[in-house]
């Protein structure tokens, strides 16, 4: 079932493109919210956001790829032009399209998740298995903050 909803994701999802695109409307971060997963994703033109609340399925998809530097971390994150995840209760699983440099070489990230037990921490896993656990606040931008 989880592949038919991967291979049509749009099959009973709630689809926002263009001008019906903002901040505060986007599916994609609605789910955040109602996940209590609250991990900004710093993108810039964006062109489609769907969330399909059966399977939990989000994606979104921009003009082009962006690169970020989450300064009070000092890491480098690059998110492609389409990002996909399944998102769950304070976690997202099966995530594409987002990956961060380690050290010369760039990693994608599959998982992220807040412990139930630390809200204040957040942890992001790859697809072998290695995971990097940091503050939340390392990842508010300045338009959450207000």
């Amino acid at each position: 079932m989880t592949s038919q909803h991967i291979a049509n994701p749009q099959r009973k999802a709630e689809i926002h493109t263009g001008e019906s695109l903002s901040a505060s409307k986007s599916p994609w971060n609605s789910s955040k919210r109602s996940t209590s997963l609250w991990v900004s994703l710093p993108l810039d033109d964006i062109v489609e956001v769907g969330y399909n609340r059966t399977t939990g399925f989000v994606w979104l998809k921009q003009k082009k790829r962006k690169d970020h530097r989450f300064l009070k971390i000092g890491r480098q994150v690059s998110y492609d032009t389409e990002v996909t995840a399944f998102v769950e209760n304070r976690r997202m699983r099966r995530l594409t399209g987002v990956k961060t440099k380690e050290l010369l070489i760039w990693v994608s990230i599959s998982d992220i998740y807040v412990d139930e037990k630390n809200l204040e921490k957040i942890t992001f896993g790859n697809p072998t298995g290695i995971s990097r656990t940091f503050p939340v606040s390392a990842f508010e931008l300045e338009e959450d903050k207000k």
